[in-house]
């Protein structure tokens, strides 16, 4: 009998991802190597998840087949509802354009466009009306606390403020789940506590987040921690278990 369907705080029982024995194999000079092997994982709507392990263990490759920039060798990825592995390139990245959000270690942002156009910069591969562009930018700006920086450029703002920025950029298109690849991992503790406190309130809100890092006390701001090691989950812990020491 199959387990009834997960509902969280935020009242998700949607399932939002779905990986079902996930395998990613990587060929260099006839050597294999096993990235990922039979990899198992939900996330339901509403659900905070963190990904954690060593370096090497794979976390990076499973992020970017979540987000479709990768494809898995062996398995079935099911998102909102729909397979994915039948996707062409053009349905990828219009599936990446709306219903995820990227939110990167190295903040990714351009250089040469302002605070508001970086922001803004997916919108506008949507055919997006500029009134309707500018509403988003604003309100995900406002949400980071970021309003007052729109015209700066990325050069003149810290690490925070570059990170704050990129998660406004994730944000502001609505996503289905917001992905984050060691979004604290070039920010000092102080920085690093901020951004995770601003995923924490965007979770509060009702955000998807599914977060990669190899820092347990980062981790733990996350509802539920997937440990990986050597390509395979090893253990699915949920944070009232880790707080209440029965794991």
């Amino acid at each position: 009998m199959n387990e009834p369907t997960k509902v969280t705080e935020n009242g998700a029982g949607q399932g939002v991802i779905k990986l079902d024995n996930i395998t990613k194999v990587f060929m260099t000079d006839e050597v294999e190597t096993h990235a990922l092997s039979g990899i198992h994982l939900e996330i339901q709507r509403g659900e905070f998840v963190s990904i954690a392990g060593p370096s090497g263990c794979g976390k990076s490759t499973l992020l970017s087949i979540l987000g479709l920039l990768d494809t898995p060798t062996e398995g079935a990825y099911i998102l909102n509802g729909r397979p994915v592995e039948s996707l062409n390139l053009n349905e990828r990245a219009r599936i990446r354009n709306r219903e995820i959000g990227f939110i990167f270690q190295s903040f990714n942002l351009i250089g040469d466009l302002n605070v508001f156009e970086n922001v803004e910069l997916p919108l506008t591969y949507r055919g997006m009306r500029p009134a309707e562009r500018k509403q988003r930018v604003n309100d995900a700006l406002e949400k980071v606390g970021m309003a007052h920086r729109a015209r700066h450029l990325p050069s003149q703002l810290s690490g925070g403020q570059q990170q704050r920025v990129a998660v406004a950029r994730a944000l502001c298109g609505s996503p289905s789940i917001l992905l984050a690849d060691e979004p604290t991992g070039n920010l000092d503790s102080r920085n690093g506590e901020a951004v995770m406190d601003l995923l924490r309130k965007l979770h509060g809100e009702g955000s998807t987040i599914c977060m990669v890092t190899h820092d347990p006390r980062f981790a733990r701001h996350a509802d539920r921690t997937v440990h990986l090691f050597d390509g395979r989950v090893v253990e699915d812990q949920e944070l009232a278990a880790l707080e209440a020491g029965t794991v």
